[in-house]
């Protein structure tokens, strides 16, 4: 009777005495390798204790076949020979055998385990990894996109600088020419009849000059100058236009506004001086301004 000799086997080595013959049943009883594998690979079950709904075989009382009867053994065991009983020393060597068979079991488990661990680890770094290039690329396409916006409302913000400034330029053209015009015509007054000359020139009244132009330096803030020549009646906006289109500044970048001053009065232009003509600033016929940045309100 093998599968008895495999049983006490089993429970020799410390497994309980249901799940040892649960193995030998559930394996066909073809031996206490094959049962060793069952517990190994079943030892975590949760019914793993519970007995079979149907018992069969020898152990769980199933009567033994006439092969089953004869074992092993062959003829002679039929014949009536008894089963070799083993001695204590063979015993435990039977044991000691079983013993570091379970030990090999339990480590090429364990190694299978860690393999299988090692892989799973392997499979969450590729897909952190994945997950993270994932993410990086969403956020360049993000900082592309912003970089494109801002492109585009830079374009935008130049454009309309363009169209003002082209427009300064036309309607300063407009007022040159509305104005030189005006000024020719002044420029030939009808004659008259001279009056009668003064006997002394102690008696001649003082005349004034009329001036058509005048000529106007500007000083900037970093030590350089410019200069222009107007014509009288020209409003003073057109000398501060023209301080913003020709001091210097990179072409593209924020120009802070600025304030004209005169050096001596010292006088600072208000906007409303912006509309009056030269002449009434007393800037005819020449005139030295400062250029401040104005602080804005």
């Amino acid at each position: 009777m093998a599968e008895l000799t495999a049983l006490e086997s089993l429970i020799e080595m410390g497994f309980p005495r249901g799940r040892a013959e649960k193995a030998l049943a559930l394996t066909g009883n073809q031996g206490i390798e094959a049962a060793m594998d069952w517990l190994m690979e079943h030892e975590d079950d949760p019914d793993v204790d519970e007995p079979l709904e149907t018992p069969f075989g020898h152990i769980l009382g199933r009567e033994p076949t006439s092969s089953e009867q004869v074992g092993p053994e062959g003829a002679g065991s039929a014949a009536g020979e008894s089963k070799p009983v083993l001695t204590e020393e063979e015993r435990q060597e039977q044991t000691k055998r079983m013993l570091e068979l379970v030990a090999q079991k339990q480590r090429e488990r364990e190694e299978r385990e860690e393999r299988e661990a090692l892989e799973r680890e392997k499979q969450r770094r590729r897909q952190g990894q994945e997950l993270s290039a994932a993410r990086q690329k969403l956020q360049e396409d993000e900082m592309r996109r912003a970089a494109e916006e801002r492109r585009r409302e830079k374009a935008e913000e130049l454009a309309a600088r363009q169209r003002v400034r082209e427009k300064i330029e036309r309607d300063k053209a407009e007022r040159a020419k509305k104005y030189g015009s005006s000024v020719g015509s002044q420029s030939s007054p009808p004659a008259t009849d001279p009056g009668p000359v003064p006997s002394s020139p102690s008696q001649e009244p003082p005349t004034k000059r009329e001036y058509d132009q005048c000529r106007i330096q500007v000083r900037l803030p970093d030590g350089t100058s410019l200069t222009q020549t107007f014509r009288a009646r020209e409003q003073l906006a057109a000398v501060r236009l023209y301080v913003e289109l020709h001091r210097g500044e990179e072409p593209g970048q924020d120009q802070d506004p600025v304030q004209l001053l005169s050096g001596f009065p010292r006088r600072a232009f208000s906007e409303a001086d912006m509309e009056r003509p030269l002449q009434e600033l007393g800037l005819v016929p020449s005139a030295v301004l400062i250029v401040a940045k104005k602080c804005p309100s």
